[in-house]
């Protein structure tokens, strides 16, 4: 039998009883891992280890490790990276920083059983970007992001791991933190396609991508991107992105609702299955259990994805560190 339509965030460093229980009656698609979830190289070995084992499955396992500010491994057993959009700036070669990075990235992410990571960003910076997103971007042209973008991806699947796109269909222009809020954008339809959506249209053929916890007005103004069906029909339809879609985090706070009614508001919009990493083991009981078996299209849009794992290409790291160092030099 498939499994539910949801990502689920794991209690601690390791499984318990009642969360291994749970996770063996509920059957995520994958999981995610936070800060909490990260002590050592051998402890997360272990840890994605048995979370496969418990669902009985070669599961997907996410993780964001951006680099700067927002990455689960650190120091001192991982490599500590510069916030993408300094590393865009220091680079004397920016596109291919950016792929030796995240093959760097890809090399730290498999060695511990971690086979998705929730980059690249394809965001556009804009005057009033919110300092929470500013520095994890690219830059603010079309073209630089998404070869940007392309680098950050083919530097992952070369190293096994698949991105993630996002945040669909665009969070550049919020100026609020929707970790916090819901932002709202006044924008009209045509600026957004010309400018906003126009990174992920040409990125629309990533295996994965993550939707924005935001309202555009002019085209749903009442409802955010994750659970506007006119939106998610909009990047269906109009960017064309055919990967599956799973949304943003739905326990942020731009969401209102219990994580059960966030779940299936979120799936019913057209999302392909729902991402809930932080709360208790109760609220993820409810995500669980509003999330329906994946099947239909969204069950062949997680296969596709999946099926583009493959084992790193042959590579020497040391030289790739080496590299890395002289084009930040």
């Amino acid at each position: 039998m498939a499994p539910v339509a949801a990502i689920i965030g794991l209690e601690g460093t390791t499984i318990g009883p009642e969360e291994r229980a749970f996770l063996r009656e509920a059957d995520p698609w994958g999981a995610i891992l936070f800060g909490r979830n990260v002590d050592s190289p051998d402890q997360l070995r272990v840890l994605t280890s048995d979370f496969r084992e418990i669902v009985g499955r070669n599961a997907p396992v996410l993780i964001d490790q951006e680099g700067g500010r927002v990455q689960r491994l650190r120091a001192p057993h991982w490599r500590e990276f510069l916030p993408a959009l300094d590393q865009m700036k220091r680079a004397t070669n920016p596109m291919r920083a950016q792929w030796v990075r995240n093959r760097l990235i890809a090399h730290e992410l498999r060695e511990v059983g971690v086979d998705v990571n929730c980059a690249p960003l394809a965001d556009l910076v804009e005057a009033g970007t919110h300092p929470v997103l500013l520095n994890r971007l690219y830059g603010d042209d079309v073209a630089t992001v998404v070869d940007a973008a392309r680098a950050a991806a083919d530097g992952m699947l070369a190293g096994g791991v698949l991105p993630v796109l996002k945040h669909i269909p665009g969070y550049g222009r919020a100026q609020v933190d929707s970790h916090l809020s819901l932002p709202r954008i006044d924008a009209a339809a045509g600026a957004l396609a010309e400018r906003d959506f126009a990174p992920f249209r040409a990125l629309s053929d990533l295996p994965m991508g993550m939707t924005a916890h935001i309202v555009f007005s002019r085209i749903d103004a009442d409802r955010a991107a994750t659970v506007s069906p006119s939106l998610i029909a909009m990047i269906r339809d109009q960017i064309g992105f055919d990967g599956l879609l799973m949304s943003d985090d739905l326990g942020m706070e731009a969401l209102s609702g219990t994580p059960a009614e966030r779940t299936r508001a979120t799936l019913a919009a057209g999302c392909d299955v729902a991402l809930y990493g932080n709360g208790t083991l109760d609220d993820r009981r409810a995500v669980a259990e509003a999330a329906p078996v994946l099947q239909g299209q969204a069950l062949t849009r997680a296969e596709a994805a999946l099926a583009r794992r493959h084992p790193p290409e042959p590579v020497d790291i040391g030289a790739l560190d080496d590299e890395l160092g002289a084009l930040l030099a």
